[in-house]
């Protein structure tokens, strides 16, 4: 398991795209729009050097991020985990006792699939594992 990125909740994307490339010297490698219920989120991803970033926008008043933002503020959303293979991770930890959101369960439009644990399990933090099944084809 490794860091594959850190989601930070903001208000302006365009800003904070501005911000991590200008400032930082990053690199915005995707931008796009899900309206999918459950998400509703504009989203940009930043590379810099060996980090990602993922910039997340609310594009509603029922998206999850509005909601994060409404109660806790601005700032780092989740802490994203690659594992080698989804499905059986979710299994192993389910048979440890531990819960996901399922209703999180998704594939992005860049081929990653990804699930949030339930926060309670971490003191609150938004725990996301991901992977990518294409890449796995490739190699």
């Amino acid at each position: 398991m490794r860091l594959d990125h850190t989601g930070i909740a903001v208000r302006r994307i365009d800003e904070a795209i501005a911000f991590y490339t200008n400032v930082l010297g990053g690199k915005l490698t995707e931008r796009y729009t899900s309206e999918k219920p459950g998400v509703e989120t504009h989203i940009a991803v930043i590379e810099l050097e060996n980090q990602v970033i993922e910039l997340l926008e609310p594009t509603s008043k029922t998206s999850p991020i509005e909601r994060f933002i409404r109660q806790k503020g601005k700032g780092v959303h989740h802490l994203a985990y690659e594992v080698d293979d989804l499905l059986q991770t979710i299994d192993d930890f389910e048979a440890r006792g531990y819960t996901f959101l399922k209703d999180t369960y998704r594939t992005n439009p860049f081929g990653r699939r990804l699930i949030y644990m339930n926060p309670a399990h971490s003191q609150g933090q938004i725990i996301e594992l991901c992977d990518y099944p294409d890449k796995k084809k490739e190699n």
